[in-house]
């Protein structure tokens, strides 16, 4: 699906970027682990740009250009890594982002995916997912707890291990658990990289779940869905 309808001047509708400029070639490309396509009732997809206007690659970076450019149809594209949607009349709004970096409100970015990455090598971890507000300073985890090791913790701890699910959700357990992986994390992560905040997930995830692909990857808009009410205490407590 690709557009370039004429710049609407007269349009001061907010919370989109408008139209693309007619030296431009907007294409959305289906990102089915997010469950966006330009066959949704909106179009929907990756936001690719095309044009005399958009550069030709990354300066002295050959491996950043092969992996954010690509020839569609004998068209040259930039993969932005934002996720939009067209609206009726052809003006664009971004609803969404595939790539993982994230700005948080000093300026500072973040891959979600390279802290991820260092905390699930902790025994502690069966799975996780940082979250990051770009209002805020500073990332947030949902954190699959493997039950064996979290169980030893609470058990350390002096607490009663009977029921899984209040042992996840007992205060002496996640403070530990978060300091057990600010340790971890200490030396191998920026300070502003390390959550600063926990919620602990006694239920594993899975591709049946809607919470997975079948490539065990994060679907993290459908877990940023499910876990709304914890992400926003983490941030509001």
């Amino acid at each position: 699906f690709q557009i370039t309808p004429p710049i609407l001047v007269d349009d001061i509708s907010t919370g989109y970027v408008g139209a693309p400029l007619s030296s431009c070639l907007i294409r959305l490309r289906e990102w089915k682990e997010g469950g966006y396509s330009p066959y949704n009732e909106h179009p929907q997809g990756e936001i690719l740009i095309s044009g005399k206007n958009v550069t030709q690659g990354y300066y002295k970076n050959p491996e950043k250009t092969k992996e954010d450019f690509i020839e569609l149809d004998g068209t040259r594209y930039f993969c932005t890594g934002d996720i939009g949607e067209f609206r009726e009349d052809g003006a664009l709004k971004i609803i969404d982002r595939k790539k993982d970096l994230l700005k948080l409100s000093h300026g500072e970015y973040i891959s979600l995916g390279k802290v991820e990455t260092n905390l699930l090598t902790n025994p502690h971890v069966e799975n996780i997912c940082v979250y990051g507000d770009s209002d805020k300073s500073y990332v947030v985890a949902l954190v699959v707890a493997n039950q064996k090791n979290v169980t030893t913790m609470a058990e350390n701890l002096g607490v009663n291990t009977s029921n899984f699910e209040k042992v996840c959700k007992n205060k002496k357990v996640n403070e530990a658990l978060l300091k057990e992986l600010q340790n971890h994390a200490s030396g191998k992560l920026e300070r502003g990289e390390i959550p600063q905040k926990i919620f602990i997930v006694h239920e594993p995830w899975t591709p049946v779940s809607g919470l997975l692909t079948e490539a065990l990857k994060l679907k993290r808009k459908n877990i940023e869905n499910t876990y709304k009410k914890e992400l926003q205490a983490m941030y509001s407590s």
